[in-house]
């Protein structure tokens, strides 16, 4: 059974896969993450203000001891994790990442959207694949533009400039052009991504080590959804984004355009979508899409501020910030 640590080989640290039965532990992020609240408005994208509330205390349940479980107790400890067996395969990481996902749903929310990974050539290169990947966005994982988050929210903290639609209408499910695309999409969202490889940094990640860990989906910041029209003129602006990243003295960090993912970023939504689709899922409106890394990954300092500019979605430049403590 995939749900087995043996038949997977997981070497956990004996502080990971030690679960105590019949006992709740209680883990203390109270300076994990700590977003302002801001009024939901009908031209945003807003969840429960209750959120970081919520997220002060987890409790984990360590009397399953399901692979699945212990992945999500050592996500939820912000643990690293040591390797997975090499000889798992994509479709076992698959199944892995659903019950895993299942799992942080009661600590995390219901499913709000979708991320594609490894858009880009090289990323896939890297990890010796020729397609991207495909994890799931959870409600409590997206913060609000400005968001202040704790420099240690993961077990390997990273942040990146990403680019997020949201779906707009069912008939995407049919689409077969990028104008149709295009079609069942009612905004395009700035996204700064702050991911979590998890594993410990001396662990050599594949395909499948990626996708069971969710493809290191951990948080994310919104900036304002910018109304979308099916028009050639959106198709043309969409794959000739620049985005910018800033630090809080306005010293450049890395730059990127949209072109990267996967040469436009309807293709990455046509992508998704298809391997959705291939799974039994259905995109429905409101479902929010990450479409894969703009800049290239960055370490996290504590202490600092990070900007991401937008160049080419409206008239002036828009921009998304998190800043991070300690």
């Amino acid at each position: 059974m995939l749900t087995q640590v043996n038949n997977l080989g997981l070497r956990f640290s004996i502080a990971t896969v030690c679960a105590t039965a019949n006992i709740l532990v209680c883990i203390n992020w109270a300076n994990a993450i700590c977003s302002p609240h801001k009024t939901s408005t009908s031209d945003s994208v807003s969840f429960p203000s209750k959120r970081e509330c919520d997220l002060l205390f987890t409790e984990i349940i360590s009397t399953d001891s399901s692979l699945a479980q212990q992945l999500a107790n050592t996500y939820l400890k912000r643990e690293p994790l040591a390797a997975l067996s090499e000889d798992m395969t994509l479709e076992q990481a698959i199944s892995l990442q659903k019950e895993f996902v299942q799992a942080l749903i009661s600590h995390l929310g219901p499913v709000v959207g979708y991320k594609a990974g490894l858009t880009s050539p090289i990323a896939q290169q890297s990890f010796n694949v020729s397609h991207p990947v495909r994890g799931v966005l959870l409600q409590q994982m997206l913060l609000d533009n400005g968001a202040v988050v704790s420099a240690q929210f993961g077990a390997r903290p990273l942040f990146e400039a990403d680019l997020m639609v949201r779906v707009g209408d069912d008939r995407i499910n049919e689409a077969t052009t990028s104008q149709e695309a295009l079609a069942g999409l009612d905004a395009v969202i700035p996204f700064i991504e702050l991911p979590d490889l998890m594993y410990q940094s001396d662990v050599k990640l594949n395909a499948a080590a990626l996708v069971a860990v969710n493809v290191g989906a951990r948080l994310g910041v919104l900036g304002k959804p910018i109304p979308l029209a099916a028009t050639s003129e959106w198709e043309k602006r969409l794959g000739n984004i620049q985005v910018i990243l800033f630090d809080e003295s306005g010293q450049e960090l890395a730059q990127g355009e949209s072109s990267a993912l996967l040469g436009h970023p309807l293709k990455a939504v046509l992508w998704l979508r298809d391997d959705l689709k291939a799974a039994g899922i259905r995109l429905k409106p409101g479902d929010l899409l990450s479409l894969g890394t703009i800049t290239p990954l960055m370490p996290v300092q504590t202490k600092t501020t990070i900007r991401a500019r937008y160049i080419g979605l409206e008239a002036e430049a828009v921009e998304v910030s998190v800043s991070f403590s300690e």
